[in-house]
Parts: structure tokens; sequence; C-alpha cells
């Protein structure tokens, strides 16, 4: 990817109008499914067994979840989908004929991202399946009533490297532009903030932008 060097030595201006995936994984699909991860909270519903029915478990640090009588499973990686089968293989014959299990996510911890400034709600929010900037915008509860909608920064790190891209909200309802995906770990910041101020002071940068601003952070 082809760079240009901006006024101030720890910024680069990217030749690029979008951030680049944290992984090339699933990079052209609309929908990614969630994969279980560590210290995450789910319903597991058994259809039919009373014992066994809308119950809430959360996964080890390492991702492995305890299910009556079926055992310790290693849940960390795998769907909600496939966690349904693991249980019922495990249960189909020795305990219940033809188990039914349904598996829901209830509450993450390991595929979250962050979005702060000037929304309704700040704070962490999953992200199960495909996400946008636009959907993670409105899982914060919407904007504030005077927030700055072209001045959006999300931050990411890829391969190591720490970027961001600044982006126009506003631009983004018009169609000027796609809305860009969002992945988890990310961080949203919408209107002023230390870290907008130091990239426009670093590089100039106007209040209004046409199309997204993508920056490698290289300090």
């Amino acid at each position: 990817m082809q760079t240009a060097s901006g006024p101030s030595s720890d910024i680069q201006i990217l030749a690029a109008d979008t951030l680049p995936a944290p992984s090339a994984r699933d990079r052209s699909v609309q929908f990614r499914p969630y994969r279980i991860g560590p210290f995450d909270r789910l319903a597991i519903d058994v259809f039919g067994v009373d014992e066994l029915a809308r119950k809430e478990y959360r996964t080890d640090a390492g991702g492995r979840v305890s299910f009556p009588l079926a055992g310790v499973i290693e849940a960390g990686g795998l769907t909600p989908a496939e966690l349904e089968n693991e249980i019922a293989q495990r249960l189909r014959g020795r305990y219940i004929r033809d188990p039914q299990v349904t598996v829901n996510l209830v509450e993450t911890v390991s595929q979250v991202v962050t979005v702060d400034g000037q929304v309704r709600q700040p704070g962490l929010y999953p992200v199960v399946g495909r996400m946008t900037l636009m959907q993670a915008v409105a899982t914060a509860k919407g904007l504030e009533e005077f927030a700055k909608q072209d001045e959006v920064v999300v931050f990411r790190t890829v391969d190591g490297q720490r970027m961001a891209a600044i982006y126009n909200l506003r631009a983004i309802r018009s169609a000027t532009y796609e809305d860009p995906e969002i992945y988890a770990n990310d961080i949203v910041v919408v209107g002023e903030s230390t870290q907008r101020r130091l990239i426009r002071d670093a590089i100039g940068l106007t209040p209004a932008l046409l199309s997204p601003l993508v920056i490698l952070l290289t300090r």
C-alpha cells in the first residue's frame, strides 16, 4: 500500500479510502458468524428436558464450558450452531434419544467494539456478525444532539500497526461513500477528542471530509 508522509514524522497518510481489515478472513462475506470466546455468557436450552432448559453458562478463560451430562466442551472458536451440534452429539443415545439443543449468545467480552465520544451511551458493545460504523453508533443509542458528525475516528490495529480513519457520517448517509465495516477491538470516537486534535494539527485537516482519510500512526 502506497503512503504519503504527513507533516508529522509520527503520522503517514495512506493512499486508501478505507481501513484494512484486521484479518483477511471472510473479507468479502456479508455475514461473518460469531465465534465463542473466553468469558462469554451463553443461554443453552435442551428442548423438552426441564433440567437442561433455559440455563445460562459462562465460558472460562480458555473458552471451555461445562454442561451437565456432556462434560467440559472446548467451545472457544466454535459458532453457537457448532456448539449446539457438539452438545447434541454428546447427549444423543446415551442420555436423550434425539436432543434438540439451542445456544444463544447472551453476553460477550471477547469480541467487542468501543464506542466513545458524543454518543448517547458510550461503552463496549458486542460485534456479532457484520457491523458497520453506522450500526456501531446506533448500538450506542445514537448521536448526542450537537455531535460533530464529520469528526468520527475509527482506531484499529492491523498486523501490529496502529491505524486510524476519519469519517463523515453525513457523507455516509448521503451515499457519498460506503458505510465502513467495524471489527472487534476497534475504537470508535465521535466528535472532538485528544487524538482527533493531534491528527488535525499534524496534517492540517480541514473541518469537513468529502472522502475518508486513512492514517498510519507510526508511534
